[in-house]
């Protein structure tokens, strides 16, 4: 039996611990798809989309909405995957105690000022969201809502240029999709 790389472990104790912190959360789509479906995706598309194999990048997209939306914490994250991992989470972690206006500003402002490695989560991110609005939208959201949210990661994505040509390509194509709305 060959050994097994410790990065492996590293991610595999990532994706267990966000299936455990997301266990009881539901995406908003009509058949309420349990959350961690979200975070997986944004490492499938890094790993066999982007060609993404660095594993603290993949960690970090794993668990990138660990803080901002469970009840974890950076000291948490920071004991058991280390500050470079929650160095990337904490970039691309909206501040929710500020408005979701100046939340969705602050991204657009920000995006441009982050890692590589953030980038590149906030790329798959994006890609994965338009996915799902394209095929199962939050359940509610209406044609505008949906048309804004494809502008408005389209104003994102304009900070996030130079950093994955496969991810940058596939953004690109998507935000051209909004007519399918």
């Amino acid at each position: 039996m060959t050994e097994m790389p410790a990065s492996l472990g590293v991610l595999i104790k990532a994706i267990a611990f966000a299936a455990d912190k997301h266990r009881n959360q539901r995406r908003k789509d009509v058949d309420g798809s349990p959350y961690i479906n979200h975070p997986i995706s944004l490492a499938d598309v890094l790993v066999n989309e982007g060609n993404v194999t660095d594993v603290t990048v993949l960690c970090a997209a794993v668990l990138h909405d660990t803080i901002e939306d469970t009840n974890t914490t950076r000291e948490e994250l920071a004991l058991l995957f280390g500050d470079p991992i929650v160095s990337i989470v904490l970039e691309v972690t909206d501040n929710k105690s500020l408005d979701k206006q100046v939340r969705k500003q602050l991204q657009i402002e920000h995006a441009s000022n982050i890692s590589k490695e953030a980038k590149l989560v906030k790329l798959a991110d994006k890609i994965c969201n338009l996915r799902d609005i394209l095929t199962s939208p939050p359940a509610g959201w209406s044609l505008e809502r949906k048309q804004d949210y494809f502008e408005w990661v389209g104003k994102v994505a304009v900070g996030l240029r130079g950093t994955n040509l496969q991810l940058e390509t596939m953004l690109d194509e998507l935000l051209l999709r909004r007519s399918e709305l």
